[in-house]
């Protein structure tokens, strides 16, 4: 009865318009016939680098949205082993549990802020200005300064091309909700980046 329940909870939509559900359908297939680690080694291989920039959007710090990744997989290894046969979007499973430890970062540190005086920030490493040109580095301070949702909704739709349906399921809110926050947030970002709308 328990594992039908875990079933119903993991489900979400597979659909995506860009086809990425048909690869993890293989990967799923593969792994239920195969009875091994090899579907948790694609899914891993092909999907991990796609949730670290989530994650790093999220948290804004490259290590912690590395750590989140890595926990987020090791939960999926520690609940359904190899074996992916038992979910039916392991990729939403994934996403769910980035955005998920993504927030309770978030808390942790605005608990930590909240009682220890704030250290000065590292220098920026020699080769930042070469990795993020100047205009996006200006977008990525501005998606910081808004709310935690409407970061979460804006990075959900625009970096990892999910429907409203997706995002409603993944941060657990209805549609009606992130059409309304999307909105919100786009008019926030238009106007710190005083772009006329």
């Amino acid at each position: 009865m328990r594992r039908q329940q875990d079933r119903r909870a993991l489900r979400s939509p597979t659909s995506r318009q860009d086809g990425g559900g048909k690869l993890l359908k293989a990967v799923s297939v593969s792994a239920a016939t195969s009875g091994d680690d090899h579907g948790f080694s694609e899914l891993y291989h092909h999907r991990r680098l796609a949730l670290v920039r989530l994650a790093l959007l999220l948290v804004d710090d490259l290590p912690t949205a590395e750590d989140v990744v890595q926990d987020a997989f090791a939960a999926l290894l520690r609940r359904h082993g190899g074996r992916l046969a038992d979910l039916d979007d392991p990729e939403a499973y994934l996403r769910t549990c980035v955005v998920n430890a993504s927030r309770s970062v978030l808390r942790r540190r605005r608990t930590a802020r909240a009682y220890i005086p704030e250290r000065a920030r590292h220098v920026p490493s020699a080769d930042k200005s070469v990795l993020l040109a100047e205009t996006h580095q200006e977008v990525i301070d501005a998606l910081q300064r808004l709310t935690r949702r409407q970061r979460e909704v804006l990075v959900l739709r625009y970096w990892s091309d999910l429907t409203e349906a997706q995002i409603a399921d993944t941060l657990g809110i209805s549609r009606g909700t992130v059409k309304s926050t999307a909105s919100r947030a786009l008019d926030a970002l238009g106007r710190q980046l005083e772009i006329p709308r």
